[in-house]
């Protein structure tokens, strides 16, 4: 009875507020239908995704009297161009990269297998033959698998060509028409809401501008940091620059981690390819350089409106929202944290007072 009582007193304190009932059952009914049927309709969140950045661009221009509709036919055809743009210049670029980067490895293999001999000669008290063999084992076991996954990908990617060109077809016709009748689309989705949404509201106004600019603020962030890698790459004449610098700018999504991660691969190419020489130093200095004015420089100027979270709730939300939509949950990651914390902040409470159940907030107005 007393576990009834406290379930009931939990209950009563806070989704007494009919609203707060409302707004419950359409976020449940949202995270069902990316759920269950995200796979179904990626292409339209995929679009929606796109709109939501090009937006800002579409209102820029409105604010200088260009009408909608140029404003809109302007901002496309600049998308299309940067989507041919990424499609016939930096997407061959990579794939060259990434076939030579499978080519190469056997002898990046026996190079790692010549420097672990090395180590072993130098330091024979540290690093015994056993351990040796049990690294190049592992090592071995990894590169085949990766292969193997290399292959069933490619096999995979046989079958989804289809599923591109629906992609390249459907995704910039949404994207055009989304931003050509957005008014039109909000007014629609808020006709299916209660008329009573003051707490949508709240929650909604305390996230718009937050969200438009985490999202517009990656995107600028991937690029940036992305080009000036692949720049500092060529300089020094580092192979696979494009992959690397690829790497590099994706890594910028998961905040902490990302960075970590990427030194690996670069700092394993730049030992395979010059020795550990000056130039290597110079490479992970150049890098070490890029992600400190990334963090310190680039950041602070693009997301204006700070991200009040703890690192670990941070982590937390790319794992768990990661482990569920995959690439773009690790891109929402953040925004989705920063939701969830404005609606436990937002939230009505109650509680009973001379018998009545009064709102947390009012009885502090009081």
């Amino acid at each position: 009875m007393k576990l009834n009582a406290i379930f009931k007193e939990w209950v009563d304190r806070y989704f007494s507020d009919e609203e707060a009932v409302i707004l419950l059952v359409v976020l449940i009914l949202g995270f069902a239908v990316v759920i269950w049927l995200g796979r179904m309709l990626a292409p339209f969140f995929t679009a929606l995704v796109f709109a939501f950045l090009l937006q800002g661009a579409v209102n820029w221009l409105g604010r200088r009297g260009l009408p909608h509709l140029p404003s809109v036919i302007f901002v496309f055809l600049g998308f299309i161009g940067l989507v041919l743009a990424m499609a016939f210049i930096v997407m061959p670029l990579i794939w060259d990269q990434m076939v030579n980067l499978v080519q190469e490895t056997p002898r990046m293999f026996a190079s790692g297998q010549m420097l672990l001999d090395d180590l072993q000669a130098s330091y024979p008290n540290l690093i015994t033959p056993d351990q040796i063999q049990g690294w190049i084992a592992m090592a071995g076991r990894e590169v085949t698998q990766l292969g193997q996954r290399a292959l069933t990908l490619s096999l995979a990617s046989l079958g989804s060509i289809m599923a591109v060109i629906i992609y390249l077809v459907l995704v910039p016709i949404l994207v055009f028409f989304m931003l050509k009748d957005s008014q039109r689309l909000i007014d629609f989705t808020l006709s299916l809401l209660p008329q009573k949404r003051t707490l949508m509201s709240r929650v909604w106004n305390e996230m718009d501008d937050q969200i438009a600019n985490y999202i517009r603020g990656k995107f600028i962030e991937i690029i940036i940091v992305g080009s000036v890698a692949f720049v500092t790459f060529v300089m020094f004449g580092l192979p696979y620059s494009a992959l690397l610098a690829l790497l590099v700018g994706l890594s910028v999504l998961v905040p902490y981690i990302g960075a970590a991660v990427a030194t690996l691969p670069v700092a394993a190419v730049a030992g395979f390819h010059f020795g550990i020489s000056d130039q290597f130093v110079y490479v992970l200095v150049a890098y070490a350089i890029i992600q400190a004015l990334d963090g310190n420089v680039l950041v602070p100027i693009l997301f204006s409106e700070a991200v009040n979270l703890h690192p670990v709730s941070i982590i937390v939300a790319v794992l768990f929202f990661g482990g569920i939509w995959g690439f773009w949950g690790i891109f929402f990651a953040i925004p989705l944290a920063t939701l969830l914390k404005a609606l436990v902040q937002a939230w009505p409470r109650s509680i009973r007072v001379h018998g009545e159940r009064q709102t947390v907030e009012a009885l502090a107005e009081e």
